[in-house]
């Protein structure tokens, strides 16, 4: 297993607490000095807010550890593709490098709607690297949807 392997695997561990929340399981840790130094997972419904994502809350539990809003040297390892929030966040906060599992292609915005993070002209760029442990975190997300629609469905055949 590669050193990017065991952070993303400690991603997919956060990503399980939302799961058992019924939240999308979606799952952030960040690394700086080759220790994780903050942990996040989603938790949007459970806290009924809208900036409660997985990046969100381990960006501001960085930043406490850090005693510091800008994360220079840190890299980010996230289970799910950024939304527009979340990497305008990364950017923000300056973080050298985000590694990705999967994709989102509907919400994406760290390459596939659009690419915040490489945007040429903010004063900030990150490096990416995608796929890591892609298909875990890719079968975690189809599943916890898939359950999310049976769910749904017996719900509404339960009301007739």
């Amino acid at each position: 297993m590669t050193c990017d392997e065991k952070y993303m695997k400690e991603a997919i561990k956060q990503a399980k607490k939302a799961y058992a929340l019924n939240e999308v399981p979606i799952g952030c840790v960040i690394v700086y000095q080759d220790k994780i130094i903050a942990r996040g997972y989603n938790r949007r419904v459970t806290d009924k807010n809208t900036l409660s994502h997985a990046e969100l809350n381990a960006i501001k539990k960085a930043s406490k550890y850090l005693g510091d809003w800008r994360l220079d040297d840190c890299k980010m390892y996230v289970t799910l593709e950024p939304c527009q929030m979340c990497s305008g966040a990364i950017v923000q906060s300056r973080i050298k490098e985000v590694y990705i599992g999967c994709m989102n292609p509907k919400a994406g915005c760290a390459g596939s709607i659009m690419d915040l993070l490489m945007v040429p002209q903010f004063n900030h760029q990150v490096e990416k690297n995608i796929g890591i442990l892609e298909e875990e975190c890719s079968t975690m997300l189809k599943s916890y949807f898939r359950e999310l629609r049976e769910r749904k469905k017996k719900e509404k055949q339960s009301k007739n």
